[in-house]
């Protein structure tokens, strides 16, 4: 099979397309064709190891995973003896979190993972956007900030790939958004339900003296400290770029009562993507797709994503049924 692979750290010129071996699904797994996957800037950071600390996880001096991509759509192949749930020519939306292995014509997922019938109402492109983005956006405000009806959350960066998710599931728990995202967003964010639209090349939110319940920082462009006078006396400012920084912050703000630093690392879970696909399904949640690239074009995808600029996601598209 095809795939898109890097066999040293560096610039997105490492990644190249190679034929690789194709998997085989174990028992408990089943065999995905991948229709199409996603670039993303978690993706960049493992291609860099940057930060270090990525090199514990994938390899010291050079990857010991060589394929990107954390999420994916497809068909079914195959499967596994034991599977049950899931047969030959079903369509499901994946995520194979930290294994990655996604930027590839096929990959194998357990049964018990994160994978589900992709929702009627998305086409491929915009399924294989949900298991990262969505999900991790999920895992911070209702797991990690209990998010509830009638609060008032904003959401900086709500233009970028977890922003855009953010925005929509914030008002699909009932709560008043605000949005902070550059000029050339602003009707997206307002388009998504956000009831306030925030211009931070313009305005800077901190100095408004709006208070708000929620307060979450989905590109680490901002901090706890500076957003600090802008929490109600609880609220919880929720970092999902978080550095060793801001950890050692956490646990201080985590002993005592009032305002809070929560971060954390979101897992993919088959009964989050369960959740999202019934917001789906009931209009409530959509996907925006910035651009879409070819397999063999994955390190050009990588390039866009870095340059900082890209709103929602950026997909990698391979041959599938219209």
């Amino acid at each position: 099979m095809k795939a898109s692979v890097h066999k040293t750290y560096g610039p997105p010129g490492v990644m190249e397309l190679r034929e690789v071996e194709k998997p085989m699904p174990k028992d408990d797994e089943v065999l995905i064709k991948v229709y199409a996957t996603t670039a993303t800037t978690g993706d960049c950071k493992v291609r860099r190891a940057d930060p270090f600390a990525v090199r514990f996880f994938y390899g010291m001096k050079k990857p010991k995973i060589g394929i990107l991509g954390s999420e994916l759509s497809g068909e079914v192949e195959a499967t596994g003896k034991d599977i049950k749930s899931f047969k030959k020519g079903d369509f499901v939306f994946c995520g194979t979190g930290g294994s990655l292995g996604a930027n590839a014509e096929y990959v194998c997922i357990k049964e018990k993972g994160a994978i589900a019938i992709k929702p009627d109402n998305m086409t491929f492109e915009e399924a294989a956007s949900v298991p990262f983005g969505a999900t991790t956006s999920l895992f911070f405000l209702r797991d990690k900030g209990h998010i509830r009806e009638g609060q008032k959350v904003l959401v900086y960066g709500a233009s970028g790939g977890l922003g855009t998710y953010a925005v929509q599931l914030a008002k699909s728990f009932g709560t008043e958004v605000t949005a902070v995202c550059s000029t050339g967003n602003i009707e997206l964010v307002k388009s998504l339900g956000a009831d306030w639209a925030i211009d931070y090349t313009k305005e800077d939110f901190t100095e408004s003296g709006k208070l708000y319940d929620l307060i979450f920082d989905t590109v680490g462009k901002t901090s706890f400290s500076k957003c600090r006078n802008s929490l109600k006396e609880n609220g919880i400012f929720l970092a999902a770029a978080a550095g060793l920084p801001q950890f050692a912050r956490m646990m201080s703000t985590s002993v005592r009562g009032g305002k809070k630093l929560k971060g954390g690392v979101a897992s993919m879970r088959k009964e989050d993507l369960l959740f999202l696909k019934g917001l789906i399904e009931a209009g409530k949640i959509k996907s925006v797709i910035d651009r879409s690239y070819p397999l063999d074009q994955v390190a050009a995808a990588h390039s866009y994503v870095e340059t900082g600029h890209k709103h929602g996601s950026v997909v990698i598209t391979l041959t599938h049924p219209n």
